[in-house]
């Protein structure tokens, strides 16, 4: 690789001083930095980094993502891959390793701690304390991936307990999931090893896991959304956070990543220097990250930047690659080839049918929130027909269905939402966290049944049904990932998200939260393969009151 130079105003997070200098760049290594005069009217500073992401959550392979992300300014990320894990098991981690490695973008991968996520739902895979030692012993493998099973650490069950002792044996980070976890139990959870959270959505939240040791991880993805609970971190315990997106779709990603954060930081009058050390410093030292910071003698991961005022990115290099310019990448596609896990039936319209010998049930329904992953609790009068109760459109409480992929003749599961907001139709996905089954939220069954079975045809993806239309955007990798081109899937995730708001969705991104629906670990209630779940509790729940 030959040498170069790049001068501008240099922005130095050690010395926090912006002052204007020449960088020599020898063999994809800062060589020389020296004070300069009459420099361009740009401004370099070190790459951004995602500190949590579930690259799968973008609907892209790694090598796709990068091509998006690069764009933006971002040189890494810290991935969790533990979608395509609980499709597909340990295969699935290693698909994403060497996926990776076909391209000049920096992904740290972690071991997915929880595979399954509970033993309430059904996953395509097992990773087990021993399999899980073995992950972490791989040098691909950072650390260890967010332990979600607080109630596991909390009452040291024996399997939860072997993976954060492997971890820590290893001398690997462990990643924090605790929705909510305060006071002592939140000192109890972070004695356990663990040092990161990136679920909090209340500033006291925040403050008392910043108090019981642990860093924070300020979030803004596609459906959760803590941004502007928490902000303020930036200026009280700068040395503490980091950004993260955590689960971003193609349709953003088009349009920004970190270097959002960065920017709307910036515009909220925040300090320039803490506001990118959380987008770099902070989760290099953190995660012991071999990403460049412009430093001689570091790798020259970079961005350059027209001004701090707009921050539009203009060149991204890796490792003294220009990666990315005047908002294009410059990184190469590369073949995609297919993994899944998929043998679900095609099912009929009874087998989402809920019956009731009550005749006036009321029963429990899910309240989704715009913004955020935790959910409520409602106890409404249910709408009933010939026996059954069925979407009340009126009073927007809805079916919602989850359907074992896994397992070919498993009934379906069934419960109520609100929030919704369809009028007409249904959509569905195989993005379904955790363990990534079917799930779907309609007006009527016949519409439920048939975007389910769209996704069964093509094993995975997702879909909207309205009436006799029907459009599908298939995921043929893990029933999460597209094997097209990235701003490809974007134009279709757009068209086929446009076409769910038309059945009167109101949410943002309908998706997304749609997935989150059976994300048992966060409360209060989800809907599982196996029945509805009461997240507070860690227990089954009847539909019916």
């Amino acid at each position: 690789m030959p040498s170069f130079t790049i001068s501008g105003h240099l922005i130095d997070l050690h010395q926090r001083k912006t002052y204007p200098a020449t960088i020599t760049v020898t063999d994809g290594v800062i060589a020389h930095v020296e004070e300069a005069k009459n420099v361009p009217a740009q401004y370099i500073l070190p790459g951004f980094i995602d500190a949590h992401i579930h690259i799968e959550s973008s609907m892209l392979v790694p090598t796709e993502f990068a091509r998006m992300a690069t764009v933006h300014g971002t040189v890494a990320t810290v991935s969790d891959p533990h979608e395509i894990a609980n499709v597909c098991g340990v295969a699935g981690v290693q698909y994403m390793i060497d996926n990776s490695k076909q391209t000049n973008f920096k992904f740290f991968f972690g071991a997915p701690s929880c595979v399954p996520a509970t033993f309430f739902e059904t996953a395509g895979a097992v990773i087990d304390s021993k399999a899980t030692e073995q992950l972490l012993r791989n040098p691909d493998i950072w650390y260890l991936s967010e332990m979600m099973n607080y109630p596991g650490v909390l009452f040291k069950d024996a399997e939860v307990m072997a993976k954060l002792d492997a971890a820590k044996r290893i001398g690997k980070p462990i990643d924090g999931h605790a929705p909510g976890l305060r006071g002592q139990q939140a000192i109890d959870y972070a004695s356990a090893g663990i040092t990161t959270d990136h679920e909090c959505f209340t500033l006291e939240e925040a403050l008392d896991k910043i108090a019981a040791g642990m860093n924070i991880i300020i979030r803004e993805g596609s459906a959760a959304k803590n941004y502007e609970a928490l902000h303020c971190l930036l200026q009280s315990h700068p040395d503490k956070v980091m950004f993260c997106s955590d689960d971003k779709h193609p349709d953003e990603l088009v349009l920004h990543h970190i270097n959002g954060l960065v920017k709307r930081s910036l515009q909220n009058g925040y300090d320039l220097y803490d506001v990118l050390r959380a987008a770099s410093i902070n989760p290099v030292q953190h995660y012991k990250l071999p990403v460049g910071l412009l430093r001689i003698g570091d790798a020259a991961d970079f961005v350059v930047v027209n001004n701090l005022e707009d921050f539009d990115v203009q060149q991204t290099y890796i490792k003294g690659e220009l990666v990315a310019e005047s908002g294009k990448s410059k990184l190469n596609r590369v073949e995609v080839p297919l993994l899944n896990n998929f043998t679900a039936n095609k099912k009929n319209v009874t087998d989402f049918v809920v019956k009731t010998s009550a005749l006036s049930p009321t029963i429990r329904v899910i309240e989704a929130i715009e913004g955020q992953l935790v959910t409520n609790e409602l106890q409404l009068p249910a709408k009933t027909e010939n026996g059954c109760i069925v979407s009340d459109i009126e009073n927007d409480i809805l079916k919602l269905a989850v359907v074992n992929r896994y397992t070919p003749e498993a009934p379906v599961a069934t419960a109520f939402i609100r929030n919704f907001g369809l009028k007409r139709g249904a959509i569905a996905s195989t993005v379904g966290h955790d363990c990534h089954n079917i799930i779907a939220v309609g007006v009527d069954d016949i519409s439920i049944c048939n975007a389910v079975n769209a996704l069964i045809d093509c094993k995975g993806g997702i879909s909207v049904v309205d009436g006799d239309d029907m459009q599908v955007m298939p995921l043929p990798v893990g029933g999460l990932m597209s094997d097209k081109e990235g701003y490809e899937v974007a134009a279709a995730y757009s068209a086929i998200d446009a076409k769910a708001k038309e059945l009167g969705i109101s949410l943002k991104a309908p998706y997304m939260t749609l997935s989150f629906m059976a994300l048992l670990v966060i409360p209060a209630l989800k809907l599982s393969d196996k029945g509805l779940f009461d997240g507070a509790k860690f227990q089954f729940a009847n539909v019916e009151v």
